[in-house]
């Protein structure tokens, strides 16, 4: 499901889908693992990672999601956009929520279609993500969107998105190539520079409390009624046990 190619300084990476609205299997994830890698090997100077039918990505797909066995390869992958050493553009459209916002998230930059949807309703299924998310979330969107995304489940649109900074522009995914085109013609080693500079001010706090929650919540009946709703078609039944 993941598409990659390389052409001049520009790595396209696509996320391919669609009748799933690009739901995430722990396949795809070594997949877009390795398109990445490849895109290094290739010395691109920027990747743009896109979506195919629509949608950039509705999230994992929770068939897979019993326990937390996705957790170890979702860090691998978003560790590894943040590091590698050319700029990421993600260029979203339609559902962007759950893993689909995590990988926005950690991309550097982002375009947004105007109707783009972008969330993290975990909430409404019972999980947690982890720390990096939450507090990159706040970083880009600000601590009362985040807060609104968190704690109430809020989905934005694209012009909500541009609006609050979380994209920087509004366009399609060739909006996204034709930037992706202008930085490739800027400094290599200066954008390099700044996009280490840039990681750097994202300081690690002390959050073992919140891993205690994340345990508490991964464990959870909730977690376990929410996924049922979920193929159910029902609203779950929390009952914070």
């Amino acid at each position: 499901m993941i598409f990659s190619e390389t052409e001049g300084p520009i790595s396209v990476v696509r996320i391919d889908r669609p009748h799933r609205r690009n739901a995430f299997t722990r396949v795809a994830l070594g997949d877009l693992l390795d398109a990445l890698e490849k895109a290094v090997e290739a010395e691109s100077r920027v990747v743009v990672i896109t979506g195919a039918g629509g949608h950039f990505c509705a999230g994992a797909d929770l068939s897979e999601l019993e326990d937390r066995s996705f957790e170890d390869p979702v860090h691998d992958l978003l560790t590894a956009i943040t590091e590698v050493p050319m700029p990421v553009i993600a260029a979203i459209s339609g559902a962007c929520l759950g893993l689909g916002i995590q990988l926005a998230l950690a991309c550097d930059l982002r375009v947004c279609t105007p109707d783009a949807r972008i969330g993290l309703p975990a909430a409404r299924r019972g999980f947690m993500v982890d720390h990096w998310t939450v507090q990159r979330l706040a970083l880009l969107a600000g601590h009362g969107p985040a807060r609104a995304m968190l704690l109430g489940a809020e989905v934005i649109s694209g012009v909500e998105a541009h609006r609050l900074g979380f994209a920087q522009r509004l366009g399609d995914t060739e909006h996204a190539l034709e930037w992706a085109a202008e930085i490739a013609a800027l400094a290599p080693l200066s954008v390099q520079g700044f996009k280490i500079g840039l990681n750097t001010l994202e300081s690690a706090p002390d959050v073992s409390a919140y891993w205690k929650a994340f345990d508490r919540a991964w464990s959870s009946r909730d977690m376990t009624e929410g996924i049922r709703a979920f193929f159910a078609r029902e609203e779950p039944d929390f009952r914070g046990e």
